[in-house]
């Protein structure tokens, strides 16, 4: 569990967006070598180590989750040095007016700036009360000219994100920028190593795809790369709890998620009867969940043939913007949940998962 949180931390501030991931990549790539028989990547950047049984002919059991961020390429630099910005990703554009942003460089060099906002006594009424559109927004950096940010390095197409660094609120919450979904690259991490000494009767693949936020891109090919018999995504949902209901879907603290649907998959109903009963034979919390948005599990389970798939989740407040919060306990029951499900699988298990439906 320790390990979890070291790398959740370490992987949250790290900056990547879709197509952008190299940052996100390295990292996986020094933590995944260390404990797998095999690297292997795919053209688009996704990564896996994979650790290998002693059957040759054993299943393959796919852990993954993703690693780009939701955030902004440069699009346009106006004369007197600001940034227009396009959207990577799903943006509630609300939450943005002000905001704190860094933008890298094609040669990594970073600029920190703010996302403009025009003091309200200077709007009229009407402006006051609409919605702001993304294309108006502009980031300033401290130039003066367009030239000065082409000194500078910066580009259109570089990447911009929000800086929102990764705090522990107290014991039990954290607050940071990109819960979504460096959660899932630090679990494969985690997961990796807790059965570096273990003898499993299948390959375990574990690692992180690109482009999930911007269609699940990465998954495709990582499936292909993979070949995996059964997935498990990691990823971090909408928390709904922040306006105190205590009948909703979803709330802090609550544990693992059992997410029945979403809008990319149907789970396979044995792997998540088989999570379902994992959390109550150990006593973990898990809460049920249904969601309108998908994970990386909407292309791994319609890749080849059909691969069985379990997403296995938390819920964070606040995500796709720079503060997202997510409960301790909820990352303890996932891990332990996921150290539990994996292993105490079997071929046979695994035999029945891919029969379920049949």
């Amino acid at each position: 569990m320790d390990k979890l949180l070291f790398h959740l931390e370490n992987l949250a501030n790290l900056d990547g967006i879709a197509s952008l991931e190299s940052q996100v990549f390295q990292y996986m790539k020094t933590h995944l070598t260390p404990y797998a028989d095999e690297i292997i990547s795919d053209g688009l950047g996704s990564i896996f180590g994979v650790k290998k049984s002693k059957n040759p002919n054993a299943k393959r059991v796919l852990l993954a989750g993703h690693m780009d961020e939701v955030g902004f390429m440069v699009k346009g630099i106006n004369d007197v040095g600001s940034l227009s910005i396009y959207p990577v990703g799903g943006w509630w554009s609300q939450t943005l007016m002000s905001q704190r942003v860094r933008v890298t460089t094609n040669d990594g060099r970073v600029y920190k700036g703010a996302i403009g906002s025009i003091p309200p006594h200077l709007l009229t009424e009407a402006k006051r009360n609409a919605v702001v559109d993304i294309a108006d927004l502009l980031v300033d950096v401290g130039a003066t000219s367009k030239q000065e940010v082409l000194d500078m390095g910066i580009n259109l197409g570089d990447m911009v994100v929000l800086d929102g660094a990764f705090v522990y609120l107290n014991e039990h919450r954290i607050l940071s920028k990109a819960l979504d979904n460096r959660y899932g690259c630090a679990m494969s991490l985690a997961m990796l190593e807790a059965f570096k000494d273990v003898e499993l009767p299948f390959d375990l693949i574990a690692g992180a795809t690109v482009q999930e936020e911007v269609g699940l891109r990465g998954a495709q090919t990582a499936a292909v790369l993979t070949q995996p018999d059964i997935a498990i995504v990691y990823d971090c949902s909408p928390a709904n709890d922040a306006g105190g209901d205590k009948d909703v879907l979803g709330k802090l603290g609550a544990g693992v998620l059992l997410r029945f649907v979403d809008a990319s998959m149907l789970p396979n109903r044995c792997m998540i009867e088989r999570l379902k009963q994992t959390t109550i034979q150990h006593e973990l919390p898990h809460q049920y969940y249904l969601s309108l948005g998908g994970t990386d599990a909407g292309a791994i389970h319609k890749a080849h043939m059909g691969v069985p798939t379990l997403t296995m989740c938390i819920c964070a407040r606040n995500i796709h913007t720079s503060s997202s919060i997510c409960d301790v306990n909820d990352l303890k029951a996932a891990y332990h949940a996921s150290l539990h499900f994996i292993g105490e699988l079997n071929e046979n298990a695994i035999n029945d998962m891919i029969k379920c439906n049949q």
